[in-house]
């Protein structure tokens, strides 16, 4: 038997094997090269290409954003769920009988928002595509027949539509319009809040999104996993609807009156006003005109009228070309950046982000710093002889015949400048400024509101303040202020000296309705003591209730009330331009409340006359004061029962008619109820002497450097006494009704002996950050 030849690896064999290891070696090596190659450079495109061929998705939840109400529950702002109209174009594909179906229903019952050629070339061009928005945001009522047709069961059900399905979604929606709007604020698409209460609570109303996953398990098979969304939470104001509904209804009401009267555009070119509970610093209400729709903030109508402005924000002169008031001709020919800044300061909130002079409302404040640190006593008693010479400046007064003995009460009542000047002397610049800091004036108030101006460079310091500005500071001339900046000072005049913080969110609730967060008053710090403050009211009162007040026109029906006017001069000073204003007060007795009504160059030839500002003010607490159920403290005339009646608040007038009589009767026989309001007997007695026991000169209100146009009714005084004030001396002019100045040839305002229609300023063209030259410390 031969034994078998033994097998052996030859050197070529040997060779060849060698050989083919390395170019396997090599391949591989150039394999993996390129595969790290791939997933590092386009690793994420193949992985959303594997991803878009899976049966599986990630889907966002969203979330609803919390409504914000009024005190009363009723909604300002909500979220409405809506639904977007969604095509799959893959789903659609894959079941052939269900394509035209499809197509039809989708063109019938969509068909305001696409056609079938649309539809039918989308699909031709997009065959895997898997999102494709058919129309957006429907409310639920309009996809509910086309649901039906994909929902088992229900009498419509067509197993031949596929491939579309429903997007949830909100939008915010604000039932009311254009109400409260400056509070309310808006937000964008993205539920970012812009303005008012929407912005500075964004974070509070916003929830959380939510989320579905969609993911294959080991064994291939689709699951799903969801992360819920978290609704925001919701806030509860401190705004009173009906309130703010009156205060609304009557700052219309003066545009409507005003509008276009002297020249085009709206009745002023700001109207605010604030309504602000005086002992928890709650606001209950806050408006301005003009104003603008919540669910149409673009709404180009709502421009008309305005005061225009450039691309940069400023406004444009009224010398221009296209005219200082916008109109459909200007609007016309804006650029968009030009529009959106016209639209930057429509949306733009007057009340707490326009700063101006305040004027002779501060003349409380004044006031108040004399008595409370000591630098007065409330018995002085100064000469006014129509102005005063501070510095470089003859400072004129409110008439320039001068308003003779004047004492502290009568220097509020009549609003004497001349008065006010030598008070601040005795004052001084140090303590003028440190008090002026305490009232708030130069700080935010930090009211819960997304806007608010600073105006710490637009208020002098002690270092900064010469006598010149001292002196027009008393007055409220010299220095800007805001009016939420106002009135929560001035409220601590009137409450006992008690600074709160405004506010406008009570609480916070979550969206399962529990309480998070209950925001209480806060007091920030004490300003004046409270024997000062009774003081500041008693000589506020005597403002409306005076025989000499500038704010007899305040009066609301069958209430006394009490307050200052306020006549400011504005930039350049050329006793042109004013912006007048009252800030009142009810009950006269006991404040409550406190009312500060702004109106910002009135549209009439002569501005200087704080009446634009009183009679908005009498007409929003005629009505407001009986809703907040305050009894009547003044019996009603037949024109003002008429005018309750007109009113439809006939029933709760007489009731408090006949209480109110029955009031009076126990006065008259000493037997006065507990509580009783009769402070204003003795204060009208008094006023005939004045508060100091000092006889009263013949005297008016205000003029326009500073001063305020007297109540229609005129003063008393001369009347009774069968005397004669100088300017009644004078020449009428027939076409205005003014007396002419034979000297100067001004007119003079019968009722004030204030001169109108111009004339040369005495006040200095500066305000604290832009000092007056010459004029340091």
């Amino acid at each position: 038997m031969k034994e078998k030849k033994e097998q052996r690896f030859t050197w070529r064999m040997k060779k060849k094997l060698r050989v083919m290891f390395v170019c396997m070696m090599l391949i591989f090596a150039i394999l993996s090269a390129r595969l790290v190659s791939i997933t590092r450079d386009n690793g994420a495109d193949y992985e959303k290409q594997v991803l878009s061929q899976q049966e599986y998705d990630s889907v966002t939840l969203p979330y609803r954003r919390g409504e914000i109400l009024d005190k009363n529950g009723t909604v300002l702002a909500m979220s409405q769920k809506v639904y977007n109209v969604i095509l799959d174009t893959r789903v659609l594909l894959e079941h052939k009988d269900a394509v035209e179906p499809t197509i039809k229903a989708i063109a019938a019952q969509f068909g305001d928002y696409t056609d079938e050629a649309t539809i039918r070339t989308y699909i031709s061009n997009n065959p895997s595509s898997a999102y494709y928005i058919i129309a957006k945001e429907l409310q639920y009522d309009q996809i509910a027949p086309f649901q039906a047709y994909m929902t088992p069961g229900s009498g419509d059900y067509n197993a031949n539509i596929q491939g579309v399905w429903f997007e949830d979604s909100y939008v915010r929606y604000y039932p009311n319009g254009n109400f409260a709007c400056d509070v309310v604020g808006f937000t964008t698409k993205d539920n970012q809040g812009q303005y008012g209460l929407e912005e500075y609570y964004n974070d509070e109303l916003n929830g959380t999104y939510g989320r579905e996953y969609g993911y294959l398990d080991t064994d291939s098979n689709l699951e799903r996993t969801t992360i819920s969304a978290v609704d925001g939470n919701s806030i509860v104001t401190t705004i009173d609807g009906n309130i703010q509904s009156i205060v609304e209804k009557y700052l219309l009401d003066f545009n409507e009156t005003y509008k276009d009267a002297y020249h085009e555009g709206n009745a002023a070119e700001n109207v605010g006003c604030i309504v602000m509970d005086v002992n928890t610093g709650e606001i209950l209400a806050m408006a301005s005109y003009p104003n603008y729709d919540l669910n149409n903030t673009r709404d180009t109508s709502a421009l008309l009228g305005m005061r225009m402005v450039d691309e940069s924000g400023n406004k444009v002169d009224l010398a221009a070309e296209t005219g200082g008031y916008i109109n459909e001709t200007n609007l016309a020919a804006m650029s968009n950046t030009q529009l959106l800044a016209n639209f930057n300061a429509l949306w733009k909130n007057y009340c707490i982000s326009s700063t101006y002079e305040p004027g002779s409302v501060y003349k409380p404040f004044t006031v108040a710093t004399g008595l409370d640190s000591g630098c007065l006593t409330g018995n002085e008693v100064y000469t006014c002889e129509g102005s005063l010479y501070i510095g470089d400046y003859k400072i004129k007064c409110h008439n320039k015949f001068g308003d003779g003995q004047v004492s502290v009460s009568r220097a509020v009542e009549i609003s004497c400048n001349v008065a006010l000047m030598q008070m601040g002397q005795s004052i001084g610049s140090d303590t003028f400024a440190s008090y002026q800091h305490a009232f708030g004036f130069g700080l935010k108030t930090n009211v819960d509101l997304a806007g608010e101006s600073r105006t710490a460079g637009l208020v002098y310091t002690a270092d900064t303040m010469g006598p010149t500005e001292l002196a027009t500071g008393t007055f409220g001339q010299g220095f800007n202020v805001t009016m939420i900046e106002t009135i929560a000072g001035f409220a601590s005049l009137i409450n006992g000296g008690y600074y709160y913080q405004p506010h406008f969110v009570s609480k916070i609730v979550s969206p399962s309705g529990a309480t998070v967060k209950t925001i209480e008053p806060r007091i920030i710090r004490q300003t004046i003591s409270e024997s000062v403050s009774d003081k500041i009211v008693s000589y506020c009162n005597q403002v409306v209730a005076g025989s000499e007040g500038t704010g007899k026109t305040a009066r609301p029906a069958g209430y006394m009330i009490g307050g200052k006017t306020g006549t400011a001069e504005t930039i350049p000073r050329d006793k042109t331009n004013y912006v007048v204003s009252f800030m009142g007060y009810a009950p006269a007795n006991d404040p409550k409340i406190a009312i500060y009504v702004v109106v910002d160059r009135p549209n009439t030839q002569y501005q200087d006359d704080a009446k634009f500002a009183t009679r908005i003010v009498r007409k929003i607490l005629t009505e407001v004061l009986p809703y907040l159920h305050y009894p009547m403290t003044e019996p009603l005339s037949e024109e003002e029962q008429a005018e309750l009646d007109e009113l439809n608040m006939s029933g709760y007038a007489t009731q408090s008619q006949e209480d109110q009589t029955a009031t009076y009767d126990s006065i008259e026989d000493g037997n006065a109820p507990e509580n009783a309001d009769d402070s204003n007997v003795d204060e009208l007695d008094e006023s005939q002497i004045g508060s100091e026991g000092v006889p009263m000169e013949d005297g008016t209100t205000e003029d326009g450097t500073s001063g305020d146009g007297n109540s229609e009714e005129g003063s008393d005084d001369a009347a009774s006494e069968g005397s004669t004030r100088i300017w009644e001396t004078f020449d009428v002019d027939p076409e205005t009704g003014y007396y002419i100045d034979p000297n100067t040839g001004e007119l003079i305002d019968p009722e004030t002996g204030n001169t109108v229609g111009g004339g040369e300023s005495s006040l200095p063209d500066t305000t604290a950050n832009e000092p007056a030259e010459g004029d340091g410390p």
